[in-house]
């Protein structure tokens, strides 16, 4: 089973620039690009990170904003490794730099654990948007080694 992940990795031009973000290896890449055949179907990348249930369902009215866990259970395995990823780049965050270091350092003094690997999942799951719509690379000056 590994084997044939790999191959189809590296048989996909999409998977191959989704691996290059931090959190995301193969197996991540291969699932995200695999269950996203058309990533423009989605406005802006809340829209997919929503899709992927990493923002809360908003029932606003009457100017109460009142927010929900999402409701979207189908690709709650997408959601799941993203959180997972997410954890252990921030285990590692302390010790890079660049702008998503940053953000991620300024996260973690501020919030639980869990609360910043579902954030920075988020941010991650927007990033795939950003890279899957416009086919550019993922910025390595954003988390590079100190």
């Amino acid at each position: 089973m590994g084997d044939e992940i790999a191959r189809a990795h590296k048989q996909n031009p999409t998977s191959r620039l989704l691996d290059e973000i931090p959190a995301i290896g193969v197996l991540i890449a291969s699932v995200i690009a695999s269950s996203v055949p058309d990533p423009s179907v989605f406005k802006t990348g809340r829209d997919f990170a929503a899709w992927l249930g990493l923002t809360p369902r908003q029932n606003s009215s009457g100017g109460k904003e009142k927010l929900a866990p999402s409701p979207n259970r189908a690709t709650a395995t997408s959601a799941k490794m993203l959180v997972v990823g997410a954890t252990s780049v921030i285990a590692r965050a302390g010790k890079r730099k660049g702008a998503l270091a940053d953000w991620i350092n300024a996260l973690q003094a501020k919030k639980p654990k869990r609360v910043a690997a579902v954030a920075l999942a988020n941010k991650l799951a927007r990033i795939c948007w950003a890279i899957m719509t416009t086919g550019e690379g993922f910025r390595v000056d954003t988390y590079v080694k100190a």
